[in-house]
């Protein structure tokens, strides 16, 4: 089954990885196998029983003994919405690449779940977070022993300062920032504080990537000094889909764009390093200092999924 990185921390919201960062990690990846191992088990026997014996049933209609595929980590579903979203495809997969395709699908629901709540608190989500490319580009793609924050909001002497999306893995920090626009745009490096956009021989300005990777740089080194933790940082402006053209690398950034991405990201999934106490322990402090805003849950709210 592919990797997958874990969400330990989105926006402002409350999320159980900072109750305990050294327990749920390795518990999500032993969830996650235990339940694909049971998921293929169970699709292996339907695919056997639906090639040998026939059934009168029209081929339209979903058989009765057909699993939910889009609720495997939960007994129930917190909304009418989540319901109605997750519930729309309760036919059997037909291939196991399909099969994969929802069993990512209902992690990345539960990873939503994980970072908004905790046994006894929770967030308020954002519901276009479930179609956020940026987000599921991270956790469909990157190794189980990476550990996202997404644009998390620090405290800074008592004020909320919102970071670039930081991913941790066990071997360093990434602080990453998207810049990205049509396909035909070439951007072109300047200096610490401008950039540019070039097409058709047209060029304009935009503010530079780099204000917003080194404040939230400033943040994660203050934060690593109290504690004196050493650990690599690096500063990654990524792009999937457009050239950057830069003459010197800023100092301790990697610029990817659209000709170094697929290179850069079969390096990220080669990552076979196992979660490092170091790294939780980065993790730990990086949490410790972000801003939560959370409420008590509904008493009727009985979440009996996975803890």
């Amino acid at each position: 089954m592919e990797t997958l990185a874990q969400l330990i921390k989105i926006y402002d919201y409350i999320s159980r990885y900072e109750t305990d960062i050294f327990h749920y990690p390795g518990r999500f990846i032993r969830l996650k196998k235990e339940n694909w191992k049971s998921v293929y088990q169970l699709w292996e026997q339907e695919k056997q029983q639906q090639s040998s014996q026939e059934t009168s049933q029209p081929m339209d209609q979903p058989a009765s003994h057909m699993l939910n595929w889009r609720r495997l980590f939960s007994r129930k579903l917190a909304t009418t919405e989540e319901n109605d979203r997750y519930h729309q495809e309760d036919r059997l997969p037909s291939t196991e690449n399909a099969l994969k395709h929802y069993f990512l699908d209902s992690l990345f629901s539960f990873q939503l779940k994980w970072a908004s709540t905790t046994v006894g608190e929770m967030s308020f989500i954002d519901r276009q977070l479930y179609d956020d490319f940026k987000l599921k580009y991270f956790l469909t793609r990157f190794p189980d022993t990476c550990l996202l924050l997404y644009k998390p909001v620090f405290k800074v002497k008592n004020q909320p300062i919102e970071g670039e999306i930081i991913l941790v893995s066990p071997i360093g920090l990434e602080i990453i920032r998207f810049v990205e626009d049509d396909s035909s745009i070439e951007f072109v490096e300047g200096d610490d504080r401008t950039w540019y956009k070039e097409s058709n021989h047209n060029r304009s300005k935009v503010i530079s990537p780099m204000i917003d990777l080194k404040r939230t740089e400033h943040i994660v080194k203050s934060i690593f000094k109290n504690y004196d933790i050493d650990f690599p940082i690096y500063k990654i402006i990524l792009s999937r889909t457009n050239t950057i053209k830069s003459q010197l690398e800023p100092y301790n950034t990697i610029i990817i764009d659209i000709e170094k991405h697929d290179s850069w990201l079969q390096q990220k999934k080669n990552l076979v390093y196992p979660l490092k106490h170091q790294q939780l322990k980065v993790c730990e402090v990086l949490l410790k200092h972000c801003y939560t805003v959370s409420r008590k849950r509904p008493e009727w709210d009985d979440d009996t999924d996975h803890y």
